[in-house]
This record gives C-alpha cells, structure tokens and sequence, in this order.
C-alpha cells in the first residue's frame, strides 16, 4: 500500500478498501504472535490483557483470587481516574478473561487493551523539489497557543520544526516516525517553502507506539491524554483508528467534557464500512479528507459523526527518508482541522471549545448535499494550505 498512487486509490472498489486495513492487521499479528492476539470482531489487542478503569479495591481482591495478576497500573494524574492492566491467568483466552472481570464486577468497566493504527499513508518523496513540492512557505506564526498530537515520535530535527518548541511525552526518548513527523508538520511545521495550519505553535506530541508490537495500546493512549490535561493543551489531534472502547470512550468524555477539543481522522476502510473510533465518538471532532478536486477520499469512512472536511490527497508533509514526503489519507486532513481550532483556543474551556468548532463550522464551504451531510460534515476547511500548483490548476 506504501507503493500505491493517488491515481490507483481513486480507481479503487471502495468494497476492498476496508480489506487493505484487514490485511495490516493480519500481517501484525502473524508477525507478533506471542504478544498480540484479535478480538472477536478481528482488531489487534495485547494477549492476556484486559485494561480496568479504577476498579476497586474489592474488585482488584476478587480478581487476583480469580488467578489474575497486576500487570501494569497507570495513575492519570490529569484526569483524577487510573488503568490497572490485569492479566488473565495461564490457560485462559482474553476473551474469557474479559468475560470473568465483566460477570464478577457488572458495575465496573473492562474491555480489551485494543491497540490503535495510523489512519493514513506516506506515499512517495515528491518527484520535484523541496520547495516546490510543498505547501508555500512562512505564515503568520502562532505564538502562545499550544496543540497536542497523540501518534508516533517526531523528527524534532526536521528543519520545518526549527524554532517550533516541541515537548515529548511517552518514551525514554521518542522515536521519529514517518506518520507522526508528517502528522506533527501539518500541525506546527513553519519553513521557507513549507507551513502547517498553526505555524509555529507550542506542540505537545505523545509518542503511543515507541518502535514496540504493541505500540498504540488503549493504556498508552490514555495516559497521551492524560499528560495533555495536565499540560493544559486545549486542542489534541489523534490520527489513529480502532474499534470502539469502553475505556477510551470514558477517557475522551472526560477529557471533552473539562474543555478540551479532540480532533480524529475518520478513517480509510472505505464507504460502506461501519465507523471506526475515536472519531466516531459523540464528543470528538472527526475529519473526513479531499482530493485537490474537492471531492471526498474514495477510501474515507463517511457517517453521521463527520464534522469536517480537509485537504487530504497529494498533501506534501515533513519526511523521515527525504525532506519531504507526497501523503493521502484522512491522517493527514485532521491535523489541518486541530491547527485552524488550536489558532482560535488559547485556554481550557468548554464554552470557548464549542464556539470555536461553530465558528469553523461557520467558515466551511458547503460540499456534497446542502447542508451538513454524512460524506463532507459540515464543509470544508483549510483548503488555502494545499501545494500553490494545486490550487492555480483550479
């Protein structure tokens, strides 16, 4: 999929697109059997682990005599709740084991550590220059606004985050990856050929994957956004899909709910497929991506839950292997939509959070059906930070 064109996506059966996904997940774990197992529905979880969020003690007691053990526990200073990852005993299946914890404490809230996949593609270097590949350069710099970014480590070194302050968070040393560099670039990247949709702003990026199998786990995300409440980032960008979470879902409602926006790629399984989370939660801002036509991604997910539409084909974004990369995929839209919020949001507050997702709202172009629609959301918005050949070819 690394390999395949702009062109090869658009001429794509939308009813295969959900299978390209499928097959990464089966290619992960085929090659991390010992660590990795699929729920029952096929989405990659870590074997023998089932996350608690802060069960009780007397849970806790009914679950070790039960013959599970206390694997990891995570205190999410930020959001005032704690993960306890519990695992099941030998010869049990995580499927049993989540089971078991659910029948024995009906009141608590148990799921699979589910782990979560970038959302996009990272196609080709550009077959031009540098500077005439990507998105013009300069723009007006933020300054004294923060935007966070839960994906994988970023290429501080990458010369468009020159002068951009950028905090990491999540291993003993974060470890560049193509997704979350290009992700981070759309972001706050600022050069003299190339800016992001908030140029120059504080960036707070959450390392999830820290080159490990089960990097992307719901614990990892979780605690992500727990260091970003206590860090006050009042926008958080997560281009990453998965099935939905009872814990991940909690986590978010909480972290909406003290004023935080969280923006999430829709995903790329397709039309017809059914929605994929975080983004498909009630309280998050999902993206949707469009080609340089204004039409929307063949393989986009669509639904009801989209609010947004965004540049997200033949976008160019800070490489790894080269300065620049050609990327496509709703990963790369999102962004766009969490840097226009993260210019308008300098505080935690709920009533500033959701005036500025309607004053965007506002602004957006109407595409598809009049109206807010399943397809575009509600229009779309930074289409001025496409590449300038892109735009003059209109």
């Amino acid at each position: 999929m690394n390999r395949t064109v702009d062109g090869v996506l658009d001429r794509a059966d939308p009813r295969q697109l959900r299978e390209l996904r499928q097959l990464r997940i089966r290619t992960l774990l085929r090659a991390n059997r010992t660590l990795l197992d699929a729920d029952p529905r096929g989405a990659p979880i870590i074997r023998n682990e089932v996350v608690a969020l802060s069960p009780t003690e007397a849970a806790l007691d009914r679950a070790r005599a039960a013959g599970f053990g206390i694997g990891r526990t995570r205190v999410l200073e930020g959001l005032d709740v704690t993960i306890v990852v519990l695992q099941a005993p030998t010869g049990m299946s995580t499927r049993r084991a989540l089971e078991r914890l659910r029948r024995a404490d009906p009141e608590g809230t148990y799921d699979y550590n589910h782990i979560y996949l970038e959302s996009g593609e990272i196609l080709a270097a550009p077959t031009r220059t540098a500077a005439t590949a990507a998105q013009g350069g300069g723009g007006a710099r933020i300054d004294n606004h923060k935007v966070g970014l839960i994906d994988g480590g970023v290429q501080r070194t990458h010369p468009v985050f020159s002068g951009v302050t950028v905090h990491e968070h999540g291993c003993a040393g974060s470890i560049p990856s193509s997704h979350g560099t290009a992700v981070a670039s759309l972001l706050v990247g600022r050069s003299d050929v190339f800016h992001g949709a908030a140029p120059g702003a504080e960036l707070f990026a959450a390392d999830v994957y820290c080159g490990l199998a089960t990097g992307g786990a719901v614990d990892s995300v979780a605690e992500a956004f727990a260091w970003m409440a206590r860090e006050k980032v009042p926008v958080i960008n997560i281009s990453l899909v998965g099935p939905a979470n009872v814990l991940l879902e909690q986590i978010i409602r909480v972290v909406t709910a003290r004023g935080h926006v969280v923006v999430a790629a829709v995903g790329n399984d397709g039309p017809s497929a059914p929605p994929l989370f975080p983004a498909a939660y009630p309280s998050v801002v999902a993206v949707t991506g469009v080609d340089a036509k204004q039409r929307v991604l063949v393989e986009a997910c669509r639904g009801k839950h989209v609010d947004f539409s965004a540049p997200g084909a033949n976008m160019s974004a800070a490489g790894i292997e080269s300065p620049f990369a050609v990327v496509r995929g709703t990963s790369f839209a999102a962004p766009i939509v969490a840097g226009l919020l993260a210019r308008q949001l300098d505080t935690i507050d709920k009533t500033h959070a959701d005036s500025a997702v309607a004053a965007l709202a506002a602004q957006a172009a109407d595409l598809g059906a009049r109206g807010a629609d399943k397809i575009y959301g509600n229009g779309l918005v930074g289409d001025e930070l496409r590449p300038p050949e892109q735009l003059a070819s209109r």
